[in-house]
């Protein structure tokens, strides 16, 4: 199962301190030799001027011919089914035959539109028996899932996720380029394999994290992991006595008709296999002491080592577990094969082809652990050297300005004016002299005299 150009949305290389002048001397005394190594390998194992052998040239005289499906029909055995087709390329374009297909449990079902791809043997163009439905086209539904990928990428990363994006590419690349041709061409596929991770690396990591002193201690660490896989792979499959000869590479033998390293293939698809989650290992480690150091300075390379490691330490689980789940995900329908042949454990586990992905998932685990102690023993080489610049502590708040309590006198109350003027109509000194009003109001009328009291009668005592 390949993971070329793992793309992850890590954005470490992003405002990042300017590299010292002995970390960019320290870095191109180690990273420059492997890449010389890389571009001369590749220069040296490019097939050139090889011309591979395609299709009829290799005894392949199958091809393939696009079709509509435009009837179906029940009637034609017990196990089969009539299937009227409509071709819309090849030699006999625009016509419609019938073609005879199998009908049961794991056969394939069609329906009137399904757009599917006929095999053809290139006899007679005209024949029905010229021809036989291998496939289903789907190039939309994958070009659909395609766009969504690259839209999910970009909504979530930007730029980085653009950036990300390009160096999958460039892997597919380098991938269909460089390694698929070499191999054919008879080079060695373990060192085709090993030179062409090198060539991922270098354009994936640079291109997705940016050219600095980070990424560069990445792409060492990377390398120097992906060199302990081969060495081990190599070692482990002459031990186990591994051929690497399953149903497919024997089919590609017989085709090529060549002597192929079929050990070397199965290591070669190992390495490719381990080349992305390496990819999230290193960079996440390298990140991570990068981090320790630039929170303190005071920091040793020891003590940088062991925090580093002891953050590793939780990646490594689950990138172990990653590994592992994806070759026995891919090997799911040969595990369920193999059980069904009612062999014990020990000689399913040591079959051919179960071994093979046996080795192929603990020589990847192997490394994927090992780059852990790796890089982030070469971070802590490089970033002790570097100059980095202590995180900022924010500024305090300057106090502010004491205010000093005025004491506001109270206002006086408002003198009260004297009124003028009559209490009952009113005066306005504006108006003129005052004058009396004519008439008075009726509760100003005169009282009545009161009349004096009676005087009283002197009493003269006498009867």
């Amino acid at each position: 199962m390949s993971r070329v150009g793992h793309g992850h949305g890590h954005s470490h290389a992003l405002e990042q301190e300017p590299a010292s002048q002995r970390v960019r001397t320290l870095l191109m005394w180690l990273l420059v030799p492997l890449a010389l190594a890389t571009i001369v390998g590749a220069v040296l194992l490019y097939p050139f001027g090889h011309e591979q052998k395609t299709g009829a040239d290799v005894g392949l005289h199958q091809k393939p011919v696009t079709a509509v499906v435009t009837g179906v029909q029940e009637n034609c055995g017990e196990k089969c089914v009539a299937v009227t087709v409509r071709m819309t390329d090849g030699d006999a374009n625009g016509q419609s035959i019938t073609i005879p297909s199998v009908r049961g449990p794991g056969a394939p079902r069609f329906q009137v539109g399904d757009e599917v791809v006929l095999s053809y043997s290139g006899s007679q163009p005209q024949a029905a028996e010229s021809y036989q439905i291998v496939d289903f086209q789907r190039g939309w539904s994958l070009v659909v899932l395609a766009v969504l990928f690259a839209a999910a990428v970009l909504l979530l990363g930007r730029w980085q996720g653009l950036a990300a994006l390009g160096a999958l590419l460039l892997s597919f690349v380098v991938l269909v380029l460089f390694i698929m041709p070499s191999i054919l061409a008879g080079e060695n596929p373990l060192m085709v394999a090993v030179v062409g991770a090198g060539l991922i690396m270098f354009v994936v990591l640079y291109l997705t994290h940016g050219v600095s002193a980070r990424t560069s201690t990445a792409v060492l660490g990377t390398l120097v992991s992906l060199a302990l896989i081969g060495v081990l792979g190599a070692l482990f499959s002459a031990v186990a006595s591994l051929t690497g000869l399953d149903e497919d590479t024997i089919n590609l033998v017989t085709v090529l008709g060549t002597d192929i390293d079929t050990r070397g293939l199965l290591l070669a698809g190992t390495l490719i296999g381990a080349l992305g989650v390496l990819d999230d290992v290193t960079v996440t480690q390298t990140s991570a002491v990068w981090e320790l150091r630039r929170a303190n300075d005071k920091l040793t390379w020891r003590e940088l080592f062991a925090a580093g490691s002891r953050i590793g330490r939780d990646h490594m689980s689950s990138v172990v577990n990653t590994l592992v789940m994806a070759y026995a995900g891919a090997a799911l329908p040969l595990l369920l094969a193999i059980s069904l042949a009612g062999r014990s454990m020990g000689e399913i586990l040591t079959a051919q082809q179960i071994a093979q992905e046996i080795v192929r998932t603990l020589v990847g685990s192997i490394g994927l652990v090992a780059a852990i102690p790796v890089t982030t023993a070469l971070a802590a080489l490089v970033a002790v050297r570097q100059e980095v610049t202590p995180v900022a502590e924010p500024p305090e708040p300057e106090p502010e300005p004491e205010t000093k309590t005025v004491k506001r006198a109270k206002p006086e109350p408002p003198r009260r004016s004297r009124i003028e003027g009559d209490l009952y109509i009113g005066y306005d000194p504006d108006k003129g002299p005052w004058e009396r009003p004519a008439t008075r109001p009726a509760a100003r009328r005169a009282a009545p005299e009161r009349q004096a009291p009676p005087a009283r009668r002197r009493s003269s005592g006498s009867p």
